[in-house]
């Protein structure tokens, strides 16, 4: 969905529950894009909890340092989430995936 498809939404009075909701094409989309966020969000959060500096942070998880720059900088797209997967579990943290029912409307 491009900027001006999202405003004539915002325009219309439509609320979404997230910012993906509102700016994916489609809900399988969204989804990927928030479990992308949620996973770059933990491994920036640990990152900093551990007052790493970006060099040894791509150290300890197994990537460059323009790639974690990429990653602390909150660039998703160039993110799959097999590839967050790898980095999270490379630098220690464990993962789980959540699977349930829609919300009623």
């Amino acid at each position: 969905m491009n900027t001006k498809e999202t405003k004539k939404l915002a325009g219309k009075g439509q609320v979404f529950t997230s910012v993906w909701d509102a700016l994916s094409d489609t809900t399988a989309e969204a989804e990927n894009m928030k479990v992308r966020s949620a996973l770059m969000m933990s491994i920036r959060s640990y990152i900093n909890a551990q007052n790493l500096i970006q060099a040894e942070a791509a150290k300890v998880c197994q990537i460059t340092q323009p790639r974690m720059n990429d990653l602390l900088n909150g660039k998703i797209s160039k993110f799959s989430l097999d590839a967050l997967i790898n980095i999270a579990v490379a630098a220690g943290l464990r993962v789980d995936v959540t699977v349930r029912e829609p919300e009623p409307a």
